[in-house]
């Protein structure tokens, strides 16, 4: 008898291995460093790795548990832009802007690449084309010409040329390089390793109640800790109670997820290759992609965040309609079994662009708060950028992501 969905839990987490979770302890004390970090998920500890590269003393605490959070419950995509339209940022904030965005985000997917194969972290990195599929062809096709006029990436797949590459029907489609799949939480767990070996200190269990700045910099008290730094970096995906006033930027998000049993080598060849993670231009979204060991994950159902009380009713709903849904695109996964099915929230902004730097109304303080919920690419933007301005060296066009945009 096949084993029942298993609703609510992530597989990045529960398949891996208890003796080889990081387990630091709760932090306890007075402790001083340059740098204190307030969220132990990807964005956190990819900037902990880099600010302790840097040469900064870095702490970083935890209220939970590392990587538990939206990071170990995301897609564990690599995509090289951030979410939202071309044309829509640059509507909303320049030509130059949007370029700089999505060039980032193009660099951001390049480097975190490298970075994990240099540091040997074993996410299971595929390399992908992203190919989004559309049935709107002229909308589609004024997004993929202003991408193209602002000297962007992208190539233009027309209907004859859609089903030979990924064995579906659509009008249109826009295929752009440079993407790649990791599992986000093993990604988590190696970059925490590599933090720790530069001296990084980590803290789980160690909730943060109170960030006070001054003249020369913060004093951080969690529980069983009080931490002075010359810079509090807060990566918490969206604005927690220490920073209430920050909650206007955000709409709390959830997006789903399903994750099939391995699917059999007959019916593999009758859906999308496993070098194409898939999406369409559907609102909401939908986005699929192949696992290493060859499942199905299946994205989409975008919704405002639901009552704590209703959630597994409604992980259990979208889930269903996930499946249907792609099973209405590939009929040959018909009788396919799901086994995870799950969600994850975010902090969406206005825009779909995540907010990276300072905020006037917060000295000593730097942020990585919000975006979409396509990809983790963000993540290692943000560390990035942070690390920089952590150290006092800001780059030119580094503002783009600022609150002031």
């Amino acid at each position: 008898m096949p084993t029942k969905t298993r609703y609510g839990d992530s597989p990045w987490v529960h398949d891996f291995p208890d003796s080889r979770r990081p387990n630091p302890p709760r932090l306890r004390g007075d402790h001083d460093a340059d740098v204190v970090i307030i969220g132990a998920g990807l964005t956190g500890v990819a900037t902990a790795y880099a600010c302790a590269t840097a040469g900064l003393s870095t702490i970083v605490l935890e209220a939970d548990r590392i990587g538990r959070g939206s990071s170990g419950r995301s897609t564990g995509l690599l995509l090289p832009e951030p979410g939202p339209a071309f044309r829509d940022v640059v509507q909303a904030h320049g030509l130059r802007a949007g370029r700089a965005m999505f060039e980032a985000w193009r660099k951001g997917a390049l480097d975190a690449a490298a970075l994990l194969r240099r540091l040997g972290v074993p996410v299971g990195l595929q390399t992908l084309d992203s190919v989004t599929i559309t049935n709107d062809e002229k909308r589609t096709r004024r997004e993929f010409d202003a991408r193209v006029s602002a000297g962007l990436a992208a190539q233009w797949l027309t209907s004859r040329q859609v089903r030979p590459r990924v064995m579906t029907d659509a009008q249109a489609a826009i295929r752009t390089g440079d993407a790649f799949a990791i599992d986000p939480y093993r990604a988590c767990v190696g970059l925490t390793v590599a933090a720790r070996k530069r001296q990084a200190v980590f803290g789980e269990r160690t909730p943060v109640r109170k960030v006070k700045f001054g003249a020369r910099g913060v004093e951080v008290t969690a529980d069983g800790a009080v931490v002075r730094a010359a810079t509090a970096i807060v990566t918490t995906g969206s604005a927690t109670a220490e920073f209430k006033p920050l909650r206007r930027h955000f709409t709390r998000r959830e997006t789903y997820h399903v994750m099939t049993e391995p699917v059999p080598a007959a019916i593999r060849k009758q859906v999308f290759p496993a070098t194409v993670t898939l999406a369409d231009t559907r609102s909401p979204r939908h986005r699929v992609r192949w696992t290493s060991d060859h499942r199905l994950l299946v994205t989409g159902g975008d919704q405002n965040e639901v009552p704590e009380r209703k959630r597994l009713q409604v992980v259990v709903e979208r889930s269903s309609e996930l499946m249907y849904e792609f099973l209405t695109m590939y009929p040959a996964i018909l009788g396919l079994r799901a086994e995870f099915g799950w969600e994850m929230s975010y902090g969406e902004t206005a825009d779909g662009v995540m907010y990276v730097g300072p905020h006037r109304n917060y000295p000593h303080h730097l942020f990585a708060l919000g975006g979409s919920a396509d990809s983790v690419t963000g993540a290692f933007v943000a560390a990035r950028l942070l690390a920089r301005a952590a150290a006092g060296a800001p780059a030119k066009g580094d503002e783009v992501f600022g609150w002031t945009r």
